[in-house]
Order: structure tokens, then sequence, then C-alpha cells
């Protein structure tokens, strides 16, 4: 089986989201992706948050003085 040239190419990485950065030049499909990546990463801290308020209140509750 042939080997298709174009697998051989290094494949172009995604976009590294930098906050500020120049948009003009980017297309409207990779906007879209960069606002599901960037909702992905609020949602992925949220979580984080709730697991650390989580890990405050046991520590909270377990070292409470009387």
């Amino acid at each position: 089986m042939a080997i298709d040239p174009e697998e051989l190419l290094p494949r172009p990485s995604p976009r590294e989201i930098v906050l500020g950065q120049d948009l003009s030049t980017w297309s409207e499909h990779e906007l879209v992706a960069r606002i599901a990546s960037l909702e992905a990463e609020i949602a992925r801290c949220r979580d984080a948050i709730v697991a650390r308020k989580a890990t405050r209140e046991a520590a909270s509750a377990v070292f409470k003085t009387r």
C-alpha cells in the first residue's frame, strides 16, 4: 500500500490562545474554535474552584476548634 505524501507533512498545530492577541487574520472557523476552547477552559477552571472550596471546607471541618 502506497503512502500518501501529504501524510508525511507536519500537521499544523492548533493556534495557541494568547489573551489580547490580534484576531484580524483569523478565519470565522478559527474564531469559533477559539471560543469553544476558551469556554472549555472556563468550565475546567470553575470545576477546579468547586474542588478547592470542597477541600477547604473539609479541612475546616476537621481542624475546627471547639
